[in-house]
């Protein structure tokens, strides 16, 4: 998490010093003394988790810039909206962030389904919108001047899970995802790694995104007996698939993509 805040706030103060001197726009967020940024984040319901880590971490690094000088001496102010991981409250919050609070940048997102659409909100505002946390090529391709990116991409992170399970024998994979943009972000990065080693995926389940209700994904999944189960769904959901599953008899290797969080799945 440390290096994720570093790298937010390296590209945080190259705009700042971009906008310093003069080669951006700087009517917004920006005055002789401080830094306004934006976030919409899951503060409630169950994916609440990541949303907190993300704010707490990102007001904790910028306390240690601030206590430092800031950023060429202006202080950081983080504004945060709580949008339940949910897309229909993220797109108010938001335009409400770029249009009311005037920010200079959106920063820390968690999540797909609520940073895509508002790719064209940023677009369009020409807001930066840094470090989302999400691997979704969505926000990659096509290329974004505003989108700052500081971590792999779901492809990376499932390519290299892929790897991992069959250099150790495994061949059967099954995959349980979100059935919104992420988990089908995952899936696909899945897919593409197992066809790349000539493999298909054995069996698949989703999960409706902020519920837990996993009990039919477990039984189409737990019926194929497959070597590995790679996850992309939020903590609670992967937490109670895993627990089902085993109730159930699997043997399987559960994997996860970064976003679900080991310390929230473990607890």
């Amino acid at each position: 998490m440390r290096c994720f805040l570093e790298k937010n706030v390296v590209v945080l103060a190259a705009l700042a010093a971009m906008v310093v001197a003069g080669t951006v726009r700087a009517e917004n967020g920006v005055t002789t003394d401080r830094i306004v940024l934006g976030q919409s984040v899951a503060l409630s319901g169950p994916a609440a988790q990541l949303g907190i880590q993300m704010r707490n971490g990102l007001k904790a690094y910028f306390d240690f810039v601030n206590e430092r000088g800031g950023v060429n001496g202006r202080r950081i102010e983080l504004v945060t909206l709580d949008d339940g991981y949910e897309p229909g409250r993220t797109v108010p919050n938001t335009k409400k962030l770029i249009n009311e609070d005037r920010v200079f940048a959106l920063i820390g997102y968690v999540g797909t389904p609520t940073s895509v659409p508002v790719v064209p909100i940023i677009s369009e505002a020409k807001v930066p919108f840094i470090g989302p946390f999400t691997g979704a090529e969505a926000l990659r391709q096509p290329f974004n001047r505003y989108i700052f990116h500081v971590r792999a991409s779901y492809y990376d992170e499932t390519d290299k899970i892929v790897e991992q399970v069959i250099s150790t024998g495994g061949k059967k994979v099954a995959v349980f995802y979100q059935d919104d943009a992420y988990g089908q972000a995952g899936l696909k990065g899945t897919e593409l790694a197992m066809t790349k080693r000539g493999f298909k995926i054995h069996s698949l389940g989703t999960v409706e995104r902020n519920t837990v209700k996993v009990e039919n994904a477990v039984k189409t999944i737990n019926a194929s007996q497959p070597d590995a189960v790679v996850m992309i769904s939020a903590y609670t959901s992967c937490a109670e698939f895993i627990r089902q599953m085993r109730k159930a008899g699997s043997a399987a290797q559960f994997y996860n993509v970064s976003f679900v969080g080991s310390k929230a799945l473990a607890s």
